[in-house]
């Protein structure tokens, strides 16, 4: 039977409506969703508009043209938004906040220095594994701003190429944005699709480590050669943030960093608290007498709050921080991330006037007829959205919430490959309307071409290997 039809099942009654004939709303519905896409799209890159503002006003055409009645239509487009910030916004804060702890604590220079030791051989391996692990609390400009010093220093000191040792870095930090929870990408997959995040992590992080390894050090031999550059690009002259500066009261400057071993303990532990809940659901008895803590503590919220009360110890007190400056800098955490965080929450409200309107189900009829997956339509959908808007996130969002209505009745193995393989296809092709593109360049010192060649090409087959990967595991689990 085809994947399709395995991925709808009886909720909602889905998989009665998708074999249903085509009827004159169906095509209506379609031609209106792909034409408040194209309104997303235009207003975000001629007019220059917010994902937030271009999201919603797309939702409240889609809305009012699939035949929802007026005076339901903003009440379909804020349950949604809701319905995805209640979730997903809860964890892109606490997030948000570990990652700040990480980065003023000096935890990530920490990291730095410790996997900075060995031979120059091995160095583009070991800068894959500083990204990844860095990578997993932050958000990937804020990794790249921090890296970025890392990079060049690293490459003054050895005299490699600079590509051979940004690429595996890069690769890193662009897999775990668009794998790993706690990232805002894939958390509004997650929302929008219902999936479990332990599940979609442990997946992500099995499917992310082949991936970056392809993408990065392998792909850096063939960037280094196709650009070779050295450490005069425009990156020399950024350093980290100055988390020794303040008052000179006590409190405000950091003493000390934390050590190595507490800096992995804190910024792993949300981690395997909700890798550890998803393999006692898997494999433990709803009867054990842990069942019911274990559970509770791999909760994505739980998990992330003791990660970042942890972290205020770890990465703030010990180190010489007052509980009066934590609280400030858990204030600024969340400035960079308001941005991201309402683009999801719209993507959602999307979401909500999709199933509403019936686009799913249209989409899911042709689909059929076409004999595509759910985990291929979802993963061309996030490559059109990708290429036309430059934003992942908005990629992610967008496509997550046109596969929802066909992803009911897959089990939550399945669900979670949907949610990586709409992550992959978001990555795609990097180019000239993203934002993360004009960063390489411009920290590199890179010419427009050259950035080409090496950022989007290494986008790219992190966006492919991903789609292989999640098809390949399909077929087995």
């Amino acid at each position: 039977m085809r994947m399709l039809l395995q991925a709808a099942g009886d909720d909602d009654n889905t998989l009665e409506l998708i074999n249903q004939p085509w009827s004159e709303h169906d095509t209506q519905v379609l031609v209106v969703t792909a034409i408040g896409i194209a309104i997303v799209v235009v207003l975000i890159t001629a007019v220059k508009m917010h994902g937030f503002l271009a999201l919603t006003i797309g939702s409240l055409f889609v809305a009012i043209g699939s035949g929802i009645p007026l005076g339901d239509v903003a009440g379909v487009f804020e349950t949604g938004v809701g319905d995805v910030l209640g979730t997903v916004g809860v964890l892109v804060v606490l997030g948000a906040m570990l990652g700040k702890l990480l980065a003023d604590s000096g935890g990530a220079d920490e990291i730095v220095d410790k996997i900075f030791r060995g031979s120059t051989g091995s160095l583009p391996w070991r800068m894959a594994l500083i990204a990844f692990l860095i990578g997993i609390p932050m958000f990937f400009e804020v990794g790249l701003v921090l890296l970025i010093p890392v990079i060049m220093l690293a490459v003054r000191r050895s005299g490699l190429p600079a590509m051979l040792l940004a690429m595996p870095a890069l690769a890193g930090l662009s897999v775990l944005h668009g794998f790993v929870p706690p990232h805002p990408g894939p958390l509004a997959a997650i929302g929008n699709l219902g999936a479990d995040v332990g599940i979609t992590m442990a997946l992500g992080l099995l499917i992310a480590v082949p991936t970056v390894i392809i993408a990065g050090p392998v792909w850096g031999r063939f960037a280094a050669k196709l650009v070779p550059i050295g450490a005069q690009g425009g990156g020399g002259g950024i350093v980290a943030e100055d988390t020794g500066s303040g008052s000179g009261e006590p409190g405000t400057v950091k003493t000390r960093n934390p050590t190595f071993v507490l800096t992995l303990v804190t910024i792993l532990s949300p981690v395997i608290l909700m890798l550890l809940r998803a393999g006692v659901e898997v494999w433990a008895s709803p009867e054990a007498w842990f069942f019911p803590f274990v559970s509770f503590i791999g909760e994505p919220l739980v998990a992330l709050l003791i990660a970042v009360l942890l972290a205020m110890i770890t990465f703030g007190t010990s180190v010489g921080f007052s509980l009066g400056t934590l609280g400030s800098k858990m204030t600024e955490s969340l400035k960079p991330i308001a941005s991201a965080t309402m683009i999801v929450g719209a993507g959602g409200g999307f979401k909500a006037v999709l199933v509403e309107g019936g686009t799913g189900v249209a989409i899911g009829k042709a689909a059929v007829a076409m004999s595509l997956s759910i985990l291929l339509l979802g993963w061309l959908i996030a490559v059109l959205v990708r290429i036309a808007t430059g934003s992942a996130t908005v990629a992610i969002v967008t496509a997550s919430g046109i596969a929802a209505p066909l992803a009911t009745g897959l089990t939550p193995t399945h669900l979670a490959l949907v949610v990586l393989a709409i992550g992959a296809g978001s990555l795609i092709l990097s180019h000239v309307n993203d934002a993360g593109f004009w960063l390489v360049k411009e920290y590199f010192g890179m010419t427009v071409g050259q950035t080409l060649k090496t950022w989007t090409v290494m986008e790219t087959i992190i966006a492919v290997l991903g789609l292989l990967f999640t098809w390949l595991l399909w077929l087995v689990v």
